[in-house]
């Protein structure tokens, strides 16, 4: 029929064709037991690949270096997908299985039991092919060069290419894990790390992630992760809401299984990793941490114990980025510009922050009137200079603000009285402290030297003083600067702290308001005579050393300043009288007039009630100390190296001041045995000189055995033997007996032959001997141990020993019997010794030798020398230094 359309298949394909569906489905249900133990075994199979795989990733990436290939990871999802779905199978495979009947081949619900095993089929090959591609040879890749946040700077650094190099290098050790930068304000420190930084966008390193954090003054914990968790991803509302512990938690989530590299700039106090939530760098897992500050301590507070000092550039380097602020054109302008430009750069001692500011200041002045003038200014005002006030001096700022106690803020200003590049003897330095009140020494002495050592231990670390030695320290200039504007209330009062000290005055600046001054320096300049009255009613401090011209000072000059505590006129060597108004300063308490000719003690003096410290060191004019005993409040009394000699008379004057408890003086030979039965005056005897008077002659020098001594001179005596005798005071003592014995200097005592005494002299740091012509050995082995018999004891001598000097002693063969340990020893200096051939050294002597010096005149004496071995002679003949005498 049109129209119609007919299909004909046979009978027996359309049966089997049936019969085959009807079984592929039946088998979801008959064979649904069957099948779920494959899914089990196959599932097992799967995970112990995965686990494996696992593991070789886990460990290949453990250091950071490598990471997982992209393909690894697709799997490992799509396994733990599988195993959800499988365990989401298999929770319900109980109820299924009982769900079948007649056998397992029906089920009391056709429907759902063929739907659940089609599931498990479609499972089962899912599992099964995971399983064919689990099969890696490589599982990770190299790690790529971190993707870093360049960070901007100036095109060209100048003068910090190799310490660039240095820190890097450090940085990158495998032992290093923290790395800590410090230095004073404007150094460049900042500069430094941004340039690290940059440097890992172009190295790199196989770091995955580089954070860079501004740390700065009062920072809070809150803000420095708010930094991190920027820069790993944790940001936004809800992550800003959390608490500190929270965000520490998340920021150690996402930085635990990282490379990380950890940038804090400015930090003043310690950083607590844990509190962060940044897992601390090790080793195991390479991760660093870089961090710049202005304070030592808080490296050590850090656990870095070997911190990089950030120093100011030398003199070439100094020049070098001054002049391209500048640039050459400006510095062509003039042929005296280039002269006049390295002055200026002397005046910022290197600091680059002065040299950006007041080189890029400079750059625009063509004219050589321009050039003088900015001098001029920095001579007499630094602050006054267009944009140190504004650009440096509040920077070096934040490190004085850093300081926790005032106390320590006014120890600081106080260095500032004093003329640029001055050294400061640290004792010396904390007596003027202690004079002016800031260090209360009525507990002593000794507490009061300590608490300024620890002031000034807490300025060094904050870099606001320099190290010059161990003894010694000074300021820099630039802070110096800082430190006079801010005690001029930041400008504001220019006359409340006056210093005008190494310009050339002739005379006392004039001042427009003296009641507002508190403090006036005015040392080494040419000042020839103080005539008319201060009237300064609020003055504390006036210092007037070096005025070498100085030669009166009128009954006029001290009237109006009731409120002294401070007067130095030390080294005016034309200075040779004092008026006796001078009782007129009821309230001082520190007198210095060393290096002066005053031939005798103004009758005022005496009504000085409040004077704790008077020195007379050099006055080598001085007649007397008549009426020295009406200083009811002398505690410091300095006379070594001048015209008083501390004789009976004195001593009973000295023995009447209650509070004294130091002294240095002369003595001659013949009395120094008196000091071991004056218990008042012994004790306070620290430093003395020690010489033969006319007619004087002795063949015994005793020396009391006392721990007070500090520093003994001893020259132009004709004794044949130095002894030690025990005080009373100190007759329990046991050996050694000098233990604060730092220093001894024995020259001109032709009869002596040993100084054995000395070994019972254990902290010994300095030690000269010259022009004994009879000396044979420094220690004889004999004396020294028929005196260890008899005291009953057993010392090594020199061990703290820093300097040691030999000079002309021709008879001398001997220092030590044996090799000597010298651990702190520094320089040994040999000049006409020629009998002396062995040295007290071995292999092991002398803790770092790469510092150590033997410095020794006359070519054939080092080819004498007996060293004790071949290994001794090779660890010290490369310390041995030649100097030819000229002239």
């Amino acid at each position: 029929m049109g129209g119609c359309f007919s299909v004909s298949l046979p009978c027996d394909q359309v049966v089997n064709q049936f019969s085959q569906w009807l079984c592929v489905r039946g088998s979801y249900i008959h064979n649904l037991s069957e099948n779920l133990e494959a899914l089990q075994k196959a599932m097992r199979l799967l995970k112990a690949k995965r686990d494996d795989v696992q593991g070789r990733v886990d460990m290949e990436e453990f250091t950071g270096r490598r990471r997982r290939l992209f393909q690894i990871q697709v799997w490992l999802t799509n396994v733990l997908s599988s195993e959800n779905q499988v365990n989401d199978l298999l929770s319900t495979n109980t109820v299924e299985l009982q769900r079948l009947c007649l056998c397992g081949f029906c089920s009391k619900n056709v429907k759902l039991s063929y739907i659940y095993g089609k599931r498990v089929v479609l499972m089962l090959r899912e599992v099964e092919s995971l399983s064919s591609q689990g099969e890696f040879d490589v599982v990770t890749e190299a790690t790529p060069i971190a993707e870093v946040e360049e960070l901007p700077i100036q095109p060209t650094i100048v003068g910090q290419e190799t310490m660039l190099e240095r820190v890097w290098n450090h940085l990158m050790e495998d032992k290093v894990g923290t790395v800590g930068l410090y230095g004073m304000g404007g150094v460049g420190k900042t500069t430094l790390l941004t340039q690290i930084n940059n440097k890992f966008s172009q190295i790199g390193g196989g770091f995955e992630i580089v954070i860079w954090v501004v740390v700065s003054k009062n920072a809070t914990i809150h803000k420095i992760q708010g930094g991190i968790g920027e820069k790993v991803g944790l940001d936004g509302k809800e992550w800003h809401e959390k608490s500190e512990n929270q965000r520490a938690l998340d920021i150690h989530n996402v930085l635990r299984r990282k490379k990380f590299v950890l940038l804090l700039d400015d930090i003043w106090e310690k950083v607590n990793f844990n509190v962060i939530g940044v897992p601390y760098p090790s080793r195991e897992n390479g991760c660093k941490v870089a961090f710049t500050t202005r304070s030592r301590d808080v490296c050590r507070r850090m656990g870095v114990n070997d911190p990089i000092e950030v120093s100011c550039l030398d003199t070439q380097k100094a020049w070098d980025l001054f002049r391209e602020k500048v640039g050459e054109t400006t510095l062509g302008s003039h042929p005296d510009i280039p002269e006049l430009a390295k002055k200026l750069v002397g005046k910022c001692r290197g600091l680059p922050l002065a040299l950006n500011v007041i080189g890029e200041t400079m750059a625009c002045k063509s004219t050589i009137q321009e050039w003088r003038r900015a001098i001029d200014v920095l001579t007499s005002s630094a602050s006054d200079f267009l944009g140190v006030e504004d650009e440096i001096l509040p920077i070096l700022k934040y490190s004085y603000d850093s300081l926790k106690y005032e106390q320590v803020k006014s120890c600081f200003l106080y260095c500032s009285l004093f003329i640029e590049d001055y050294l400061f003897d640290k004792e010396r330095l904390i007596e003027y402290w202690i004079g002016e009140g800031f260090i209360d020494e009525k507990d002593g002495r000794d507490k009061a030297l300590n608490q300024g050592y620890e002031i000034i231990g807490i300025l060094v670390r904050a870099c606001l003083l320099l190290e010059d030695g161990e003894s010694y320290v000074k300021m820099h200039d630039v802070v110096r600067e800082m430190a006079l504007w801010i005690s001029s209330d930041l400008g504001r009062n220019k006359e409340k702290c006056i210093v005008r000290a190494g310009l050339g005055l002739c005379e006392v600046p004039k001042m427009k308001n003296g009641k507002n001054v508190s403090r006036m320096s005015l040392m080494e300049n040419d000042i020839e005579k103080l005539s008319e009255s201060l009237n300064c009613p609020e003055l504390i401090t006036l210092l007037l050393r070096k005025n070498k011209n100085l030669r009166t000072i009128s009954s006029e000059f001290f009237r109006c300043m009731p409120r002294l505590l401070v007067l130095d006129l030390s080294w005016n060597g034309s200075l040779n009288r004092l008026p006796d108004q001078i009782s007129g300063l009821v309230s001082l308490r520190y007198l210095d007039l060393s290096w002066t000719r005053i031939k005798r003690l103004p009758i005022g003096l005496q009504e000085l009630k409040m004077l704790i410290h008077l020195s007379l060191e050099y006055t080598t004019e001085l007649e007397s100390l008549d009426g020295i005993s009406n200083l009811s409040s002398l505690r410091i009394l300095r006379l070594q190296e001048s015209n008083v000699w501390l004789d009976m008379s004195l001593m009973k004057e000295l023995q009447l001041l209650e509070h004294l408890e130091f002294i240095s003086t002369n003595i001659s030979s013949s009395l120094v045995g008196e000091l071991v039965y004056d218990p008042r005056v012994g004790k306070c005897t620290q430093h003395i000189s020690i010489r033969e008077r006319p007619g004087e002659s002795i063949r015994v020098l005793v020396l009391p055995a006392t721990t007070n001594l500090c520093g003994i001179n001893i020259g132009n005596c004709g004794m044949w033997e130095i002894n030690i005798e025990k005080t009373p005071w100190n007759n329990n003592q046991i050996c050694p007996c000098f233990s604060n014995l730092t220093y001894v200097v024995i020259d001109d005592c032709d009869w002596l032959r040993d100084l054995t005494w000395l070994m019972f002299a254990p902290n010994l740091i300095n030690l000269r001997v010259g022009l004994l012509k009879q000396l044979e050995d420094i220690i004889s082995k004999e004396k020294a141990a028929n005196a260890l018999e008899k005291d009953k004891c057993n010392v090594l001598p020199f061990q703290k020993l820093e300097y040691l000097s030999f000079h002309y002693l021709p008879e001398l063969k001997s220092i030590y019997w044996q090799a000597l340990p010298f651990h702190r020893l520094r320089s040994l200096y040999i000049d006409n010794c020629p009998k002396l051939r062995r040295l007290p050294l071995d292999s092991k002597s002398v803790f770092n030798v790469d510092e150590f010096a033997i410095e020794y005149r006359g070519e054939e004496w080092i080819q004498g020398i007996e060293w004790e071995d071949e290994a001794t002679r090779h660890r010290f003949l490369a310390s041995c230094k030649f100097y030819q005498m000229y002239g």
